[in-house]
């Protein structure tokens, strides 16, 4: 395949003709049209695809497929990593696919830049590192979700009970602002967009995103995503310049795909100023862990733990945090209110996975109530 791969390259290169012509005349003999349909497939991925992975990019439910060397190649369907068969013939053609990817998203990748952080045509992230950062060419490509879930079915898929999605269903009608944290490939953005789907339709909602990520099944959606600099280094547009245009855009919610860095003090200040009912993910090791990261991310956009104190505060609600459960399913781990004691944020648990109900869960209760809304049984 690789030496067919080749001389097809250099036939293109040289005379573009139709790729079914070229793969016919590279392949003397060969006349079943199915085996040559397959062939015509290959090469295509080879030339213009993902090459061996595209088949892995194809599979139901692939979040995530990492490549560690060229017979290394592990993927995650939702279960944890699984190791594949796939192959590549050597380091080498390992690092020609990452460049070809890299330079179909508009980057570099080379020994002057060896690194690379994009985004694919089709919104696939790639991310890859080239020898001698690494000991071999290494990739990993974050898949975009293609299938809406609504909280019905993230029930039914085990990751939460019918009575915490009740819960989570009357944070969004009361339009309470939240937080959704846990680890990278944990299912914030898939929850998030459950969320977002239970506003009502009357609603605008302004959903920015550093990649378009969140699938959310609502009418009145703008999405805006960032844009990352071109090989001149110029171009850049990034999350804290979207905040900025959202607000100017008429939202009845504001949501952050991922607070990453400073855009985080942006959202909380416009959350400050009657834009009720924002949301945000945002990567912590636990619920406890979340002031923390807020106080970091806030000291990224110049302020002190007490200014992010009172920002934080009086911002945001709640905070919903996943975890991976022990047979690799996403679980929603626990639910809690963000607190001010004295200058530090602090987390009080409504619910949790180990505990139940917590000492927040009365107060959870009364904000819901207080917007008019009934209270879920869980809470009674």
């Amino acid at each position: 395949m690789t030496d067919l791969v080749a001389r097809v390259r250099r036939r293109v290169v040289t005379d573009p003709a139709d790729l079914d012509v070229v793969v016919r005349d590279e392949v003397e003999g060969i006349t079943d049209d199915a085996v040559l349909a397959a062939l015509r497939r290959d090469v295509e991925a080879e030339l213009t695809g993902a090459g061996p992975l595209e088949p892995l990019l194809a599979l139901a439910g692939i979040t995530d497929v990492l490549v560690n060397g060229p017979d290394a190649v592990w993927i995650d369907r939702g279960r944890g990593m699984e190791r594949t068969p796939v192959r590549f013939a050597d380091d080498a053609a390992v690092r020609r696919l990452a460049q070809r990817l890299a330079s179909a998203a508009g980057r570099r990748l080379d020994d002057a830049m060896p690194f690379v952080d994009a985004a694919l045509p089709d919104g696939t992230r790639l991310h890859a590192v080239l020898p001698p950062l690494t000991a071999r060419t290494t990739m990993s490509l974050r898949v975009l979700a293609r299938e809406r879930h609504d909280l019905a079915d993230l029930v039914r898929l085990q990751a939460m009970p019918g009575a915490v999605a009740g819960v989570l269903a009357a944070v969004v009608a009361a339009r309470l602002a939240f937080v959704i944290s846990g680890g990278t490939g944990i299912g914030k953005t898939t929850l998030l967009g459950a969320l977002l789907g239970r506003a009502p339709a009357n609603e605008r909602l302004l959903v920015i995103e550093d990649a378009a990520e969140v699938v959310v099944d609502h009418p009145h959606l703008v999405r805006l995503v960032a844009r990352t600099s071109n090989v001149e280094g110029t171009g850049a547009v990034g999350l804290r310049d979207l905040v900025r245009l959202a607000l100017r855009m008429r939202p009845d919610r504001l949501v952050v795909g991922e607070f990453r860095g400073a855009e985080m003090v942006e959202l909380l200040v416009a959350l400050n100023t009657g834009h009720e009912g924002g949301a945000a993910t945002l990567h912590a090791n636990s619920a406890r862990d979340v002031p923390a990261r807020f106080v970091a991310l806030g000291g990224l956009g110049g302020l002190r733990a007490d200014a992010v104190a009172t920002l934080v505060s009086s911002a945001v609600d709640a905070v919903v945090h996943l975890r991976r459960g022990r047979d690799g399913r996403r679980i929603v781990d626990e639910i809690g209110l963000l607190d001010r004691v004295g200058d530090e944020l602090t987390v009080a648990s409504v619910w949790s996975v180990r505990a139940g109900l917590g000492v927040a869960a009365p107060r959870l209760a009364a904000l819901i109530a207080d917007r008019g809304q009934p209270v879920p049984e869980l809470l009674r």
